[in-house]
């Protein structure tokens, strides 16, 4: 394969259709903080959840139908936008360069290369994320049961938007706001207590969550089908511009 695509080239990778990832191995928690911390943390026109936290993940995906696999995690905070509750994720780590533009580009999820470590042995699982030299956060669950399918989770809101060439304040064309959903076909998923640590890290603020009350923490193996995402709107770029840097390790010069 070259620089430029043939078309037989494009109409395999558009055919695609949905991204897979079979046999993924996911870790993590669920829980609350303070109504004040997600409303700051939300971009317009997102509204606060009926019931304000979110969704910290570490997973293992072992197969995809784009390549090889690697491990990912993710921070999410619940939301809603016109009534519909989802979630809007803050942050997502990836160990693999080449998966990293995927989700980045095409749906607007803040990517960042990093070190994850997930681990199971019987009843108890580890996990980390590391960038930086900072081992942002860290989590322990020691597993005691099992449920047979998960919640529903609803969409997850994204925004896609380009920066100024001219290196000005704002944006080279629109900003949009996308909804994507992931489907879990859940083989196993298995419940109990969790140790959560989150540390200081300047590049990966994931402690800007406040005092997160962890109200569950699961393992979960399962196949998941990552569908098309949906352009829902245009937003305002200024109201979006201070949140747009979570995208990437930021430095204001001296």
């Amino acid at each position: 394969m070259g620089f430029v695509k043939t078309g037989e080239e494009l109409d395999r990778y558009y055919r695609l259709g949905v991204r897979k990832f079979t046999g993924a191995r996911m870790m993590g928690v669920m829980f609350e903080t303070e109504p004040e911390v997600t409303a700051r943390l939300l971009p317009p026109p997102l509204e606060q959840a009926d019931a304000p936290g979110g969704l910290i993940f570490i997973a293992d995906y072992p197969v995809t139908n784009l390549g090889p696999g690697y491990k990912e995690a993710a921070l999410f905070v619940r939301c809603k936008y016109r009534g519909e509750a989802g979630s809007h994720c803050l942050s997502m780590p990836i160990t693999n360069e080449a998966r990293m533009h995927n989700g980045r580009d095409v749906f607007g999820f803040p990517k960042k290369l990093a070190d994850i470590h997930l681990e199971k042995e019987g009843g108890r699982v580890h996990g980390w994320v590391e960038r930086t030299g900072v081992r942002f956060v860290e989590i322990e669950v020691t597993l005691s049961d099992t449920i047979p399918e998960l919640p529903p989770m609803g969409p997850t809101f994204l925004f896609k938007a380009m920066p100024r060439a001219d290196l000005t304040p704002g944006f080279d064309g629109p900003v949009f706001l996308v909804a994507q959903e992931t489907e879990i076909a859940a083989r196993r998923i298995e419940l109990g207590a969790a140790d959560l640590t989150l540390r200081p890290s300047e590049n990966d603020p994931w402690m800007e969550i406040g005092d997160p009350k962890v109200t569950a923490a699961f393992y979960l193996e399962s196949d998941n089908t990552m569908l098309p995402g949906k352009i829902l709107a245009e937003v305002d770029p200024d109201l979006y511009l201070p949140h747009y840097f979570k995208m990437t390790d930021f430095h204001a010069g001296d």
